[in-house]
């Protein structure tokens, strides 16, 4: 058949009707590749038994072109991936289209797969939230439904909605077990959402119980390195790192960002030519996939690098020729947005950082949905505050980006990725000729020392 994914057997259709999922395909190999492809999303990984998660989807798809949740998986991580423009790329509406022709037309699906195409149908039109009520309305009744929780987890990561990622997970964890496929999962994944809302006891917990069930478990590694960076246990987390390296490095999809951890905890440290080496052996090699994370990633950190005073050289030249001339108008995140801004000022590239600006004003005015209201209230400014920096212009910086210090949280991510734009913020303060910006850039180091105390980089730019 399709072998063995951590010593499992891929589930058939009797396999989900049992576990309360019946699936509407008559085909035993569709639920089998279902249940692969769901499990290699899951696990951040490539499964070689079905020759990785693109090729057993295309399989999927193959073995039953009417099974809608094949079509939502295949729309659902292509919008998951947040690199497609969803706005005008002509393949992926296509796809939507086809995949709703299917809804209309299949009177045997069930309510709950109904739900999932009208989630992603949602996502696609730049509606996350409403796609996530969805999502949590299938959970509401079907709590071990992974595909739904997944979905869910990743777009409110995407929103910056910490809370409700960490209380998505504490809603369902009840109803699963050890017997359930994919179980050890959700503790990585609950322990994220408690770091990201400061239960970092109770993070390690759980991601050190997600490792103990599969020490394969990338995102559990993930979120435990969260953990060392916010309590400030930098040399803790290069050895755990380290240790782990030939478990962590099998989630092919995410190793790239447990490297960006790890060269973080090497510039906290101030050994600025180590982070340089994981950028450049890991972190650069890894953005080649073209996957938007591990871009995001390297962008994230020649810019902390920049900011700490470091020559990065050439590679932001280098990195900007890896987004290629494609992603200007994408506009899925204002958080990708930004980095994106990042590259095109480093490399110093004027055409490209007024193409992003030009067509990120266009797209408030002409589009609607999550993403457009967030670049709004808050993305647009913050692209602006950047390009003052670039100018040397602290003082309008400052005035831009301060008054939005508590909003930085809507564009997404995690508190440690959106770390960066707080250290904008200190060093535009500090770099102010205005008194009142050096009298607040006092104040946010101090908060910044009192959150967290072991934290050299905080101590080299109290000390300027």
């Amino acid at each position: 058949m399709f072998g063995q994914s951590r010593n499992r057997e891929w589930r058939d259709l009797s396999a989900w009707k049992s576990e309360g999922l019946p699936l509407s395909t008559t085909s035993d190999r569709a639920a089998k590749l279902y249940d692969a492809v769901v499990t290699q999303y899951v696990g951040w990984y490539d499964d070689l038994n079905v020759n990785g998660i693109e090729s057993s989807l295309k399989e999927l798809l193959e073995a039953d072109s009417s099974f809608v949740m094949a079509h939502v998986l295949k729309n659902g991580l292509e919008l998951i991936g947040t690199g497609t423009n969803i706005w005008k790329d002509t393949s992926l509406r296509q796809s939507i289209d086809e995949m709703k022709a299917i809804v209309e037309k299949n009177t045997s699906l069930t309510k709950r797969e109904r739900k999932h195409a009208a989630a992603i149908q949602a996502w696609s039109q730049g509606f996350v939230v409403k796609a996530l009520d969805t999502w949590e309305e299938i959970l509401t009744e079907y709590p071990t439904d992974v595909t739904a929780l997944k979905f869910a987890h990743d777009s409110y990561f995407y929103l910056g909605y910490q809370d409700q990622m960490r209380d998505s997970i504490a809603r369902v964890l009840p109803n699963w077990n050890d017997t359930i496929p994919l179980y050890g999962f959700l503790h990585g994944m609950y322990a994220f959402g408690l770091v990201e809302t400061n239960f970092y006891n109770e993070a390690e917990k759980h991601a050190k119980q997600g490792l103990d069930l599969n020490p394969y478990d990338c995102w559990s590694t993930h979120a435990l390195c969260h953990v060392l960076e916010m309590e400030g246990r930098y040399d803790e987390g290069v050895t755990f790192l380290k240790d782990t390296e030939n478990y962590w490095t099998r989630g092919e999809m995410l190793a790239c960002h447990n490297y960006w951890h790890w060269a973080l905890y090497h510039i906290e440290k101030g050994e600025h030519e180590a982070a340089i080496g994981i950028y450049d052996e890991q972190v650069f090699q890894r953005g080649k996939s073209g996957a938007m994370l591990d871009m995001v990633d390297g962008s994230s950190l020649l810019y902390r690098l920049q900011l700490e005073g470091i020559n990065v050289n050439d590679r932001w030249r280098e990195i900007q020729q890896l987004w290629g001339d494609t992603h200007s108008d994408d506009h899925v995140l204002v958080f990708n947005d930004l980095h994106l801004l990042m590259c095109t000022l480093g490399s110093k590239d004027q055409d490209g950082t007024t193409k992003i600006m030009e067509s990120m004003k266009d797209f408030i005015r002409e589009r609607q949905g999550t993403n457009c209201e967030v670049t709004k209230e808050v993305g647009l400014k913050m692209c602006e505050a950047f390009e003052y920096f670039d100018q040397e212009n602290y003082a309008k910086c400052t005035e831009l980006l301060a008054p939005l210090k508590y909003k930085f949280v809507k564009i997404g991510g995690s508190n440690a990725q959106r770390d960066v734009f707080h250290q904008l913020l200190i060093h535009s303060a500090m770099r102010s000729p205005l008194k009142s910006h050096q009298c607040l850039a006092r104040g946010l180091l101090a908060e910044r020392k009192a959150m967290k105390e072991n934290s050299p980089l905080t101590d080299r730019l109290m000390m300027m």
